[in-house]
């Protein structure tokens, strides 16, 4: 038996593994399970290349649990190791800079555990001992037992093993007994292991036993992971059902996505995988975080910002590249020159597959984009060169459901609703129903107004307003119909000072008290045939208090009451009737209650008292 102390340039390992890393101790299995495959590939290698010519058999990794004896096993029949080298790859963690190395990423279990030479030791954060059985592949090798108690010390002797391969035996520690629970490690595989290159087998596959009334094993290996996952196969090759069939393995409870890209590039990086479309909810932050990131099909993580654009986080599916440096901090991928091409050939390829599908099948985008749109305006507002291709395929929708590029919609528009300055005055709405009488009063002047209904459609009127030349976006309701789009110079109330000022404080007295909401009283010359009275907002200050729901920062806006103009139109008979006698107190407050149940705002006693109010009225 010889016996000797680990090569490592820091006091120990060990404690530094145990104490940093203990949040992330999870990922050993994924580091584990790795090594065995990589051996086991290697083997293959050395086959093809005919330096191994024995029996290949059954590649495969095996994971067992021994409950009784606290034992964790990963076993492969790869190339294994002589002496020789258990003493290259095992003993000796000489890469330069360890005690600097291990200071600056002491926190990130990823940055240290795959970092060259640390793989194997992820062992030691759940055990108090490691043993290593393994016989090389080499003629005639003697096969080999290494031991360590998780010390810097290490005991090597000769070893009965009939086969070529590695057994790593963790015994593992008392403070980590739920990785003895056969539960905790098939999910671990299922997570880290599930489209590993070669076959890995926990345990038995079981069936239900109606004589026994339980589940029993059968004698076939439970194979947990598929080897030639739907991303490593050529495009060429699959159908659609193939493409729907591995995302429900991927998300078993979604629905089928909208579609799909398969991304397959070999220069200047590898990069493989899928990303779909998913049919969106209502909530951004639940569709987060979707996407997993594999390298050589070894599960990474599926915290992908910083490496796919922050709008497509939104996607789900699957990005597999081994040019990312996967285990660094987030502040280096972000800088680094490969994650930023690979984040630009994403981006290039979703906007390539948008525009093809947009094409070759319009009406099928078209019935695809109220749960596109999310992506699309996502992407638009937080990458610059994303607008510059989606401003070809993005649409607007109008109030009766006719879709638009933006171009196409500018052509439409631009005779009508061009105002005295030369400003094109795009209108819209967000609520159909509310709106209507807005909405209807646009059309008869023939306009056309937009339906912004969606999630981000308030936050994308500022951009759209920077892109767009000489153009402003209104809410229909956010003035008088003529003074949002005003074809000439606004003409004068022909009211005395003194009939103004008893207008407007006649109706002020019959204005309600309303929490956070405050009312003003303006007289506009609007024409005989337009309504005596209507509400109006202010399209800067909803902007603003719509964009503070979703934008730290803007709390203030939130905060605000909302302010709203009571318009009255002088020219109109009834408000004349009221100016000839301001008495006419039960007008004034029908005219009130009119406005405010245009704007969904009579509620309550308030709408029983109007309803009585009205009854009265046409007695």
């Amino acid at each position: 038996m010889a016996k000797g102390n680990i090569g490592v340039t820091t006091e120990n390992i060990f404690p530094v593994i145990k104490k940093f890393l203990y949040s992330d101790h999870e990922i050993f299995l994924r580091e584990m399970v790795s090594n065995a495959v990589d051996a086991t590939q290697k083997l293959k290698t050395l086959a093809e290349k005919g330096d191994f010519k024995g029996e290949l058999g059954e590649l495969k990794v095996s994971v067992s649990l021994d409950k009784d004896a606290g034992t964790l096993t990963f076993s492969d029949n790869g190339i294994g190791m002589t002496e020789e080298e258990i003493d290259r790859y095992i003993n000796q963690i000489a890469f330069s800079g360890v005690t600097d190395f291990l200071d600056k990423y002491k926190d990130n279990a990823n940055a240290i555990i795959g970092h060259f030479g640390l793989g194997f030791y992820s062992s030691f954060m759940v055990s108090d001992k490691v043993d290593i059985i393994t016989r090389s592949y080499k003629d005639n090798a003697q096969a080999v037992k290494w031991s360590c108690d998780g010390s810097p010390e290490y005991e090597i002797e000769p070893a009965e093993k009939a086969e070529r391969g590695t057994d790593i035996v963790l015994h593992i520690a008392d403070d980590c007994k739920e990785f003895l629970e056969e539960s905790k490690i098939t999910e671990l595989l299922n997570k880290y292991c599930k489209f590993m290159a070669v076959p890995v087998v926990f345990g038995k596959k079981k069936e239900w036993n109606s004589d026994e009334k339980k589940m029993v094993e059968t004698a076939e290996d439970n194979v947990i992971n598929s080897t030639e996952p739907l991303w490593t196969k050529q495009p060429s090759t699959l159908k659609d059902e193939d493409y729907k069939s591995f995302y429900s393995t991927l998300y078993p409870m979604q629905d089928e996505p909208l579609f799909w890209i398969h991304l397959n590039v070999d220069f200047p990086f590898h990069l493989t995988g899928i990303l779909y479309f998913p049919r969106v909810q209502s909530n951004l932050d639940l569709q987060r975080n979707k996407i997993q990131l594999y390298c050589n099909q070894v599960f990474v993580t599926d915290q992908v910002e910083g490496i796919v654009p922050d709008f497509l986080t939104l996607l789900h599916g699957v990005i597999d590249s081994p040019d990312i440096p996967l285990n660094v901090s987030r502040s280096y991928l972000q800088s680094d020159s490969n994650v930023k091409k690979i984040a630009s050939y994403i981006t290039k390829k979703v906007a390539d597959r948008l525009n093809g599908i947009f094409k070759t099948d319009r009406k099928d985008y078209e019935e695809k984009w109220d749960s596109l749109k999310v992506f699309i305006n996502y992407g638009m507002l937080t990458e610059e060169s994303f607008y510059d291709r989606a401003k070809d395929f993005a649409l607007f929708k109008d109030t009766e459901g006719k879709y638009f590029t933006f171009e196409e919609y500018k052509t439409l528009i631009k005779d009508q609703q061009t105002d005295k300055d030369g400003t094109l005055v795009y209108l819209y709405a967000n609520d159909k129903d509310e709106q209507y009488t807005y909405i209807e009063a646009a059309k008869a002047k023939g306009y056309s107004v937009l339906m912004f209904d969606g999630q981000l459609d308030n936050a994308t009127l500022g951009l759209f307003e920077q892109k767009f030349e000489k153009s402003r976006f209104t809410r229909v309701d956010g003035d008088i119909l003529d003074r949002l789009i005003q074809k000439e110079d606004v003409k004068k109330v022909e009211l005395s000072k003194e009939d103004s000022d008893k207008l407007t404080e006649a109706f002020k007295t019959k204005l309600p008290q309303m929490d956070k909401v405050t009312f003003n009283v303006e007289i506009q010359a609007l024409g005989e045939t337009s309504a005596p009275v209507m509400f109006t907002q202010s399209e800067y200050m909803r902007r603003m208090k719509d964009m503070s729901r979703y934008q730290s920062g803007m709390g203030f806006y939130g905060q605000m009451p909302d302010s709203y103009n009571l318009v009255l139109n002088s020219d109109n008979a009834v408000i004349k009737a009221v100016i000839a006698d301001t008495g006419k107190e039960e007008t004034i407050s029908q005219l009130i209650d009119l406005a405010l149940l245009q704007n969904g705002m009579l509620k309550g006693e308030a709408l029983d008292k109007f309803l009585k109010r009205s009854v009265e009225l046409l007695k």
